[in-house]
């Protein structure tokens, strides 16, 4: 896809790309053969605030990029995606996690796109009456990448993490585009989605959201369900590294008072995580082990940690991150 990049010069200098400063330095403005723009908004350190206009959903999409801790030379990227609300909501990996300071000192961009909660980043059949329209998987697969890759002049390589709803996501980006992302680590998800139980967990988690998931795929029984299935089509994921991991529901280290990952303090929020959010880890349990038998009989590596407690529930996403972090930075060939 071609780029034309423009950009305002405030005293830039020459060379690799480095932060961009505004009011100091590039102010970068890319856009895509398809129309769709990216634009910096705001610097605050190594934190770059990202507008991308995309062309396939007619919207923007703010995208937050924290930059590498060495710039001088080109660096990959890791696509760090946040579960249901999409990171429109307070449920996301920088507020709820370590992680994004555990990168802080990692060479390597850090992507992590805000909307599109309760779509499953994929492109839907028709537009929601509430959910709007969703082109999500274009957005990632064909405007996202290349305005990141052109922006901040990165390697190419690619990895991508998420938990919940969009690890069923990843699996499915990384099928329809085999290489793009290296490495994949799925947290909790429910990869198989067209059978009747899958399904349902699918209408359940788009009607959280107030959507209609007869819009994303049709009704059941329509061929496209099957065709968005990773475990149907476990195939394409041959030659991506893969880190899945899965708790069983029973409570576990994270589940008590007190916990900092609690993300509704005192008695009332822990027992919400217990009891909600047990029953939902032990539906994705049931749904994460098909998935790993598919791929053992396909004879297709991959690493699985299906630890034996655990709920629906960041701290338990944030161990799983740093866990699978060496297969991830294995994909982007950089060191862990």
């Amino acid at each position: 896809m071609l780029v034309a990049v423009g950009a305002i010069m405030m005293g830039a200098g020459g060379g690799h790309a480095e932060v961009p400063k505004v009011g100091t330095t590039v102010v970068h403005r890319v856009v895509t053969q398809d129309g769709s723009r990216g634009e910096v908004t705001s610097v605050d350190g190594r934190q770059v605030s990202v507008r991308i206009h995309s062309a396939a959903m007619g919207r923007d999409v703010a995208v937050t990029v924290q930059r590498p801790a060495d710039t001088s030379v080109p660096r990959p990227s890791l696509y760090l995606v946040n579960g249901a609300g999409g990171g429109e909501d307070t449920a996301t990996w920088s507020r709820n996690t370590d992680v994004v300071d555990f990168l802080a000192d990692k060479n390597v961009n850090v992507v992590m796109p805000v909307g599109g909660a309760w779509s499953y980043y994929t492109d839907w059949h028709a537009p929601d009456p509430t959910l709007g329209v969703n082109k999500w998987r274009t957005f990632f697969l064909d405007e996202l990448p290349v305005v990141i890759d052109t922006m901040f002049d990165t390697t190419g390589r690619n990895a991508i993490a998420a938990n919940s709803m969009t690890a069923t996501s990843v699996l499915q980006l990384a099928i329809a585009r085999p290489g793009l992302f290296a490495s994949v680590a799925a947290y909790s998800g429910c990869a198989q989605i067209s059978d009747p139980v899958g399904r349902r967990f699918v209408d359940v988690v788009v009607a959280t959201g107030g959507g209609n998931a007869a819009n994303m795929y049709g009704p059941p029984g329509d061929p496209a369900w099957a065709a968005n299935d990773p475990v149907v089509h476990a195939e394409g994921l041959r030659g991506t590294k893969l880190y899945v991991s899965n708790g069983n529901g029973l409570p576990g280290e994270f589940d008590k008072l007190g916990d900092p990952h609690l993300i509704t303090w005192g008695p009332v929020g822990l027992a919400n995580q217990v009891v909600i959010g047990g029953v939902i880890e032990a539906a994705t349990n049931w749904c994460t082990r098909n998935l790993q038998q598919r791929l053992a009989d396909l004879d297709i590596p991959a690493t699985f940690d299906l630890s034996t407690q655990g709920t629906h529930s960041w701290g338990y996403w944030q161990k799983a991150f740093k866990n699978s972090w060496p297969l991830l930075a294995e994909g982007m060939e950089i060191p862990a």
